[in-house]
């Protein structure tokens, strides 16, 4: 187990900070774009566009604008960690980097506040303080679009209409009824897939949005708008030199935490991943190195598989390495890529002529199937390779079921997957404890 001081600081405290660095980091984004002088008008109107699945903020606004976003949503997440009581550990991690993730394509810094409202007063009900659920509060945000939808085109034929009271009302009230029910629903999601989704918090980021389209549209006669994607042209002169300073930035600085060495890495990248969080385990100083590596390594893929680096891809990016501090690492997360490739390949790419892998549909598919990182570090290489074909087969045909409104789309797709796989693993298979049990 891992100290409790990782230097001077505490673990809590290195991880607060690294949160509040990481705001700053996307406000520089903001700040060195080559729209910069732009920044305003592009944050407006990625504030007043809806944003169903899917939307490419560089597109509805601009890149300055949408870093910008990301900054204001990362600024106020990362202060809620900072609350006296907030539970922060490698989860807070993950809640920080799905939600700013998202924030390049689905959240912004108007939609994300009624469901931030509503599991206030979920603690509020419950009479225990609000810090306490800093990290729900987060992964409540799953519905953002269709807070946006509300505010801004309910129930018209798809048309913005903008702004009016009953719009507001309706968002308030709905997104905090939904921000109202996650914690509960969040607290049951790990005993249906028994840990093997890291992307716990999409049960009720999924099925609310179910439950919300069919009550606010189908069972009113209205007609869910159309899933159309909007996406702009790749940016690979932003995103990519982003990302490698920001990643390269991490290794360094969990390389200088950990008293300036690699040691004890190996042994979390030997770590199943399974209901395991690496700041505890390890130490932040390792957390946050294994964080850097592991973006590095999807950065790599994007690049070689053909990535659109438009901002889509650049949330995923930062979706999929969020658990880098709580279960995901680049030794169990290599098997979901090479099973997304071959199930490419061999069973989509022949036999149908489409869906090659640079799709972004695949790519978005990717990011959320590294939720099933534990099955490949608890079953073994092929089974993760399994899990990620399977993914890959499930993640386009879920989004019909919430409108698109549901920005755990693929992290629900990962439940599916290991509602339907664990069961078979643990009746025929071993785990990795099981087989070095048998050795000794």
């Amino acid at each position: 187990m891992a100290n409790q001081k990782t230097g001077s600081l505490d673990r809590v405290n290195v991880i607060r900070l690294f949160l509040l660095a990481s705001s700053a980091a996307f406000l520089i984004g903001a700040v060195a774009a080559p729209d910069r002088g732009q920044m305003l008008p592009g944050l407006a109107q990625i504030l007043m566009s809806p944003a169903q699945l899917t939307k490419d903020y560089f597109e509805i606004g601009n890149i300055s604008g949408t870093f910008l976003n990301v900054s204001l949503v990362g600024w106020v997440c990362a202060a809620m960690t900072c609350l006296p009581g907030a539970a922060v550990s490698g989860l807070t991690v993950a809640a920080y980097f799905l939600t700013t993730g998202f924030s390049f394509w689905g959240i912004n810094f108007l939609n994300m506040w009624p469901f931030f409202l509503g599991v206030m007063v979920h603690a509020l009900v419950r009479k225990e303080p609000f810090p306490k659920y800093v990290n729900l509060a987060m992964f409540a945000t799953a519905l953002c679009p269709l807070a946006s939808e509300l505010l801004l085109r309910y129930p018209g034929d798809g048309e913005v209409r903008g702004v009016t009271l009953s719009g507001v009302a309706l968002m308030l009230v709905v997104g905090m009824l939904i921000g109202f029910l996650t914690p509960a629903m969040a607290a049951h999601s790990p005993s249906v897939h028994k840990g093997y989704d890291l992307y716990s918090a999409a049960l009720p980021g999924v099925l609310l949005g179910l439950f919300a389209v069919a009550a606010l549209y189908r069972s009113l006669g209205h007609t869910v708008p159309e899933i159309r994607a909007t996406l702009g042209g790749s940016h690979p002169e932003v995103v990519v030199p982003f990302c490698v300073i920001f990643f390269a930035l991490c290794v360094l600085a969990g390389w200088r935490l950990n008293e300036k060495s690699f040691r004890g890495y190996l042994a979390l990248l030997r770590d199943t991943g399974h209901k395991s969080d690496f700041v505890a385990r390890y130490g932040a100083g390792l957390a946050i190195m294994n964080f850097g590596f592991y973006g590095l390594m999807i950065v790599l893929y994007y690049i070689l598989v053909g990535g659109s680096f438009n901002s889509v891809t650049l949330g995923i990016i930062f979706c999929m390495v969020c658990f880098g501090a709580n279960g995901a690492h680049p030794g169990n997360i290599w098997p979901i890529m090479v099973g997304y490739v071959l199930f490419s390949v061999v069973t989509v790419h022949f036999l149908a002529g489409n869906f090659w892998i640079s799709n972004q549909a695949i790519l978005v598919g990717l990011c959320f199937a590294s939720g099933l990182a534990p099955i490949a570090g608890n079953y073994g290489w092929w089974a993760g390779v399994l899990a990620g074909g399977m993914h890959y087969l499930l993640v386009t045909s879920i989004p019909a079921i919430h409108g698109g409104f549901s920005l755990y789309n693929g992290g629900f797709t990962s439940l599916l997957v290991a509602v339907i796989l664990v069961p078979q693993l643990e009746t025929f298979c071993r785990t990795k404890e099981q087989r070095l049990a048998k050795k000794s």
